[in-house]
């Protein structure tokens, strides 16, 4: 672990495949230094104070050095640097955490190039330049796909055969996530309320443009998929099409390379009117040319129709939020995108939308005409700021795990909580529910009472209840007892109800029907206050846990949320699908591994 001076500075490295932004900064977002080099492999040029100088940097890992030497010049900069975040688009199944780098990881980053051809391919280039330049720190990759991790089967598995897809590794991934993760925690700031509570959807618009679907502080949807390549309409790039246009072009004798230059390279904005430009299409709309005007229709119905779909996923939206360089800038294009959501509660202020500029140091604008019942943000994203504070949660200490305690595993079956009301219309006025065996956690236990679930296309009987009883009724199932079911149980925390499906209970003397309180259980540790300060953690924080001995089908679990109270027994929760996963069969343990806390919301 590295000894930590005041102040931990991170130098940053977020690369495009024709540019190099180069930033240093402290844990908290500030910029001690920072400039970019632009229009490498063309014209570059430097941009540095608010100036630009034409350079000679023919290629990116010139160009990485080039901006390395230059802030050496501007003072002793890269002597105080204490780690280096690189971006990296692209993380695969792997990686779903900031990662330590070391050889075998850029190898791995370099081999999901295939899926990434635009990002990972310059970003493998200024890794190697960088570790070269400044062998003797850590350099850590921060993933775009990271934040993407919790995309739940149905939006992330494509309906191709199984066989197929696992020997390819062919599924959803999404992108952007560290712009959606840091705007919309900037965005449930603002709004005051836990980004936990909140459905979010968060339009990164940009010359790449993705749109994610964040219910209750996690993606559930997003409109990149397998590649960068899915989606929205982009500056070069066409987003959606049907797989049958490929065919056809293979057909006609298009290669495969040809292919991804096309669709990669020469579509999107570019395509349609020869710019790539937004900019320059609005204003030649505005100017009356036909091609742009359809440019402006195209792009701005491609996203109105996916705030549609993810307002229907998570059965509402709270609030949109407008990131990215036209995101931020385009009052014309909020606006055209927002057109006939007035069903769902979206209206802005036009005075508000027309001065609607995000800024570093105004970086949350509402743009929602008052009283709308949702919001409307325009924020300002700093995927460097996020990469800095990610690269120090790992390497700064400050919220570094180190501890290697061993937690018990606890494999938790189907279940249900229930209230007195309805232990009384299952098993009878002034039942009691009766102790079978205590479970781990103080005060519960596993009641003799069984229930029979009955969902829409299935039922599962001999369902234990746990007891105590509650002032509320929750069922937690699994994601293969929801294919039974028929039910579409959002991952939740125990409690967190809202927008949940319902679903029939029968019992031996009657039967209840809920509303809600259906859910998958989002995976959790228990913990005392004790053990959360031997840990380095604090209730709420969202940590990665490693089950297993390496080769014995050893498995790694993001998103864990840490639960801290003084009544509770140090053990995490999983549930059935999760410990087959990891092979768990019998009593099995965890270990928190100098990994970082994702993040606190």
């Amino acid at each position: 672990m590295l000894a930590s001076r005041m102040p931990f500075v991170t130098l940053v490295v977020n690369c495009g495949s024709s540019s190099v932004k180069i930033a240093t900064l402290r844990p908290d977002g500030s910029r001690v230094d920072g400039l970019s080099v632009d229009g490498i492999g063309a014209a570059p040029t430097l941009s540095v104070d608010g100036a630009q100088y034409p350079v000679d940097a023919p290629d990116l890992a010139a160009a990485v050095n080039l901006a390395l030497k230059t802030l050496e010049r501007r003072g002793p900069v890269l002597d105080r640097v204490d780690a280096v975040g690189h971006r990296i688009v692209h993380g695969g199944e792997r990686y779903s955490a900031p990662l330590l780098i070391d050889d075998h990881a850029v190898q791995d980053i370099e081999t999901l190039s295939r899926y990434a051809p635009l990002h990972n391919p310059p970003a493998v280039v200024a890794l190697r330049a960088a570790r070269q330049r400044l062998p003797h720190i850590p350099h850590v990759a921060v993933f775009d796909t990271a934040f993407h991790a919790t995309l739940p089967p149905r939006a992330r598995e494509y309906a191709i055969p199984a066989d197929v897809r696992e020997r390819l590794g062919l599924r959803r991934f999404g992108f952007h996530g560290t712009s959606h993760d840091y705007v919309t925690t900037l965005a449930a700031d603002h709004l005051g309320v836990d980004r936990r509570q909140l459905r979010l959807v968060s339009a990164h618009l940009g010359a790449g443009a993705s749109i994610t679907a964040v219910e209750h502080g996690r993606s559930v949807d997003t409109s990149m998929g397998l590649t960068p390549l899915e989606g929205l309409v982009m500056a070069t790039r066409s987003g959606d099409v049907d797989p049958g246009l490929l065919l056809t072009l293979l057909r006609e004798g298009y290669t495969p390379d040809q292919v991804d230059e096309l669709l990669n390279r020469r579509a999107g904005l570019l395509g349609l009117t020869g710019s790539a430009d937004l900019r320059v299409v609005e204003q030649r709309a505005r100017e009356g040319d036909a091609a742009c005007r359809l440019a402006v229709e195209v792009y701005a119905y491609r996203a109105r129709k996916y705030i549609g779909a993810y307002a229907a996923a998570m059965g509402g939206i709270d609030a949109i939020v407008f990131t990215g360089g036209v995101g931020q800038n385009s009052a014309q294009m909020r606006r055209r995108i927002l057109e006939r959501l007035e069903f769902l509660g979206i209206t802005i202020d036009d005075e508000r939308n027309d001065a609607g500029r995000a800024t570093a140091t105004r970086p949350v604008v509402e743009i929602s005409a008052s009283g709308a019942v949702c919001r409307v943000l325009v924020v300002a994203t700093d995927e460097e700021a996020a990469i800095a504070a990610a690269v120090h949660r790992l390497v700064g200490g400050a919220q570094a795990i180190k501890s290697e305690v061993q937690i018990p595993i606890a494999v938790s079956a189907r279940h249900v909580h229930l209230s007195r009301d309805s232990v009384a219309q299952l098993f009878g006025v002034g039942h009691v529910l009766a102790v079978d065996h205590p479970i781990s956690q103080p005060g519960q236990f596993a009641a003799k009472e069984t229930v029979t679930l009955v969902g829409p296309t299935g039922r599962i009987e001999h369902v234990r209840v746990v007891g105590p009883e509650r002032d509320w009724d929750q069922v937690e199932i699994s994601r293969t007892d929801e294919l039974r079911l028929g039910v579409e149980a959002p991952v939740r925390e125990s409690g967190d109800l809202a927008g949940t499906p319902g679903i029939r209970i029968e019992g031996p003397a009657g039967a209840v029907t809920l509303s809600r309180g259906v859910i998958c259980a989002l995976r959790h540790i228990h913990m005392t206050p004790d053990d959360a300060r031997v840990f380095g953690v604090r209730d709420a924080d969202t940590v990665e846990v490693h089950v297993g001995a390496e080769g014995e089908r050893s498995l790694t679990f993001a998103d864990v949320r840490i639960r801290v109270s003084a009544q509770a027994a140090l053990e995490m929760h999983i549930d059935t699908d999760e410990a087959n996963a990891a092979g768990i069969t019998g009593s099995a343990s965890a270990v928190l591994q100098t990994l970082a806390v994702r993040g606190r919301h």
